[in-house]
């Protein structure tokens, strides 16, 4: 299998600006001009993964546009780099397609799809220097010295390292190292870019600064870019649409307001958000929804009495004089803003405020939001109601 390896284990990948996948928030400056972008289009077809007995993915569809930056979003084990693994090639499909400018490519060989990879684990040459691992996929397919250099020094200089070339990789920062991979994987201008959590390996600081950066670059070059995460806050800053994994289905895509505003079901709704949404269980009939023995007005309306749950994010709750009966189990103090954990029959819920509030351990409140702050869930589906 021909894929220079780059930054976990095989390498090839890049071309120009992003898609304009959420029209409201994207400028125009961010639509690709067709007859200049070199990026590909990608379609996922029915893909089924089983190792043995055990299935892995069922029945993945999924349209990524050209130019797009698109996030495969999960917790561990629910398929999103399993799917990214066959994009690049490096997994065999049990069935479906694979299809890249609408040419068939799901029995090419990783080295025939014209991609590169980025993994978590960078995996540089450590005996070469910074400028040789750059350059060592172009080595491999026999290009000119010259040009070599030529292109090595222009992704260098893309990713901010072209002071580094002489060094070698122990001689380099975590992020500096990062760089180094994703410059040896832009350095052949490929038309898709994979990326396998590239910046977990990176502290906090870092990891926000490069992710902006990433980001910025993606634009600029215009290329098809699919980056796998779990780190939900990273993903709704990246991303232009997301396909959000579970248990080795997709289980929502969308931009990431989308998702954000109108998550389709209680799994994707507890999962998105910085603390995660509140979900209750109460008992819906008309304007109103009853939990633990509370009622609340909700802006949907039943005509019969069901069973749902109920999801508020922590910013659309406050302290009330009425509404739902609470007790205050602490207060998380996070500088410009205070988390107040409270239990709301028996199930712990999260209000976030830059108002810090005067509570004790142990106080009884009341917390309230307006009726159209209510998600409602069908409690024996988990799926979005309206």
């Amino acid at each position: 299998m021909n894929i220079p390896i780059f930054g976990g284990h095989q390498e090839d990948l890049w071309p120009q600006p992003f898609a304009d996948t959420d029209v409201e928030l994207a400028p125009d400056s961010a639509t690709p001009d067709p007859a200049r972008v070199g990026s590909a289009s990608v379609c996922i077809q029915g893909v089924v993964k089983q190792h043995g007995a055990t299935t892995v993915l069922y029945g993945i569809e999924l349209a990524i546009k050209p130019g797009e930056f698109f996030v495969l979003l999960g917790p561990s084990g629910s398929g999103k780099t399993t799917t990214l693994r066959i994009l690049a090639g490096l997994e065999a499909v049990s069935a479906g397609r694979v299809l890249m400018d609408g040419a068939d490519v799901t029995t090419k060989e990783p080295g025939d799809r014209d991609v590169a990879m980025v993994f978590q684990s960078y995996a540089l040459y450590p005996h070469m220097t910074v400028e040789h691992n750059i350059g060592f996929p172009l080595k491999m397919v026999g290009m000119a010295k010259d040009e070599i250099a030529r292109l090595v020094a222009g992704a260098a200089t893309k990713v901010g390292i072209g002071h580094l070339l002489q060094r070698t990789p122990g001689q380099l920062s975590g992020g500096q190292q990062q760089r180094v991979a994703l410059a040896r994987a832009i350095v052949r201008q490929p038309r898709l870019f994979l990326l396998d959590e590239p910046l977990s390996n990176l502290d906090a600081k870092l990891r926000l600064e490069t992710r902006l950066e990433l980001k910025r670059l993606q634009r600029s070059l215009g290329v098809t870019t699919v980056y796998v995460t779990h780190d939900q806050e990273e993903a709704m800053t990246l991303a232009d649409r997301i396909a959000v994994f579970m248990d080795g289905r997709i289980v929502q895509v969308g931009s990431p307001r989308q998702i954000f505003a109108r998550p389709l079901s209680i799994d994707v709704a507890a999962f998105i958000g910085t603390p995660p949404m509140n979900l209750l269980a109460g008992e819906w009939e008309g304007h109103a929804v009853t939990v633990g023995g509370s009622t609340v007005a909700v802006a949907a309306v039943s005509e019969t009495s069901r069973d749902v749950v109920v999801g508020v994010r922590p910013n659309d709750l406050r302290l009330a004089d009425g509404g739902l009966r609470a007790r205050v189990e602490g207060v998380e103090e996070l500088g410009d803003s205070v988390i107040v954990d409270l239990v709301v029959d028996e199930r712990l819920v999260k209000l976030k405020t830059d108002r810090p509030p005067m509570l004790r351990e142990g106080e009884a409140v009341f917390v309230a939001f307006a009726p159209e702050d209510a998600h409602l869930f069908d409690a024996e589906s988990g799926a979005r109601i309206g």
